[in-house]
């Protein structure tokens, strides 16, 4: 997502309440603490402008959200949508390659991966988010049985994917080619897969569980 730089916009990032930036490694172990509340902790990387974490934060305030994003103009479209009432859900501007500064080991219940971008040419495969460098990341944060929710537009990139968390010793399960024919409930669609949907491209999802 290609997105126009906003002069001053950390600035304005800290003006809206709810967000932790990237000046907050401190919070390291202490998400509890945070959030008030010993609740499973929820991670969606590279959130975009929020619909999907915010839904899902709506629908299920026994968990707690956390949307990573490193594009800040993003966050700040994000944080104009309706947050109010929504304790267990927070905005962290971060790179993925430094979750490990902000999360302890087993300390994540759940990642969610929603249209990553698939990076298609091969000499781009190291920004693939899931490579087997950033796969090691997530296992070492993610609780036993932890797991990885997995969803692409991009059959090469799914498919590579799927290798990819095998290899990783993850245990993949409910995959479908075609989720919106699947007959799987439950799914919430992010911004991106409501245009896919109404252009009828098949949606990828698996989930990848840790062993």
């Amino acid at each position: 997502m290609r997105v126009r730089r906003q002069p001053g916009i950390e600035g304005k990032l800290r003006e809206m309440p709810g967000f932790v930036l990237e000046d907050a490694p401190s919070l390291r172990g202490k998400w509890q603490e945070y959030f008030g509340n010993k609740k499973p902790l929820y991670v969606e990387l590279g959130m975009g402008k929020g619909k999907f974490i915010t839904t899902l934060a709506r629908q299920h305030q026994e968990i707690n959200f956390i949307g990573v994003e490193r594009v800040p103009e993003i966050i700040h479209q994000a944080g104009k949508r309706e947050r109010e009432g929504l304790p267990n859900l927070c905005f962290l501007h971060l790179d993925v390659a430094r979750l490990p500064e902000y999360f302890l080991p087993e300390e994540i219940a759940r990642i969610y991966l929603n249209f990553s971008d698939p990076w298609p040419k091969k000499r781009h495969e190291k920004r693939r988010l899931t490579n087997p460098f950033f796969l090691q990341i997530y296992k070492r944060l993610l609780k036993k049985k932890g797991s990885i929710h997995f969803k692409t537009d991009s059959l090469d990139f799914f498919e590579y994917s799927l290798e990819q968390f095998i290899a990783a010793d993850f245990s993949v399960q409910k995959i479908a080619y075609d989720l919106h024919h699947s007959g799987y409930t439950g799914n919430i669609l992010t911004e991106y897969e409501v245009k896919f949907r109404e252009k009828g491209y098949p949606i990828c999802r698996c989930e990848a569980i840790k062993n």
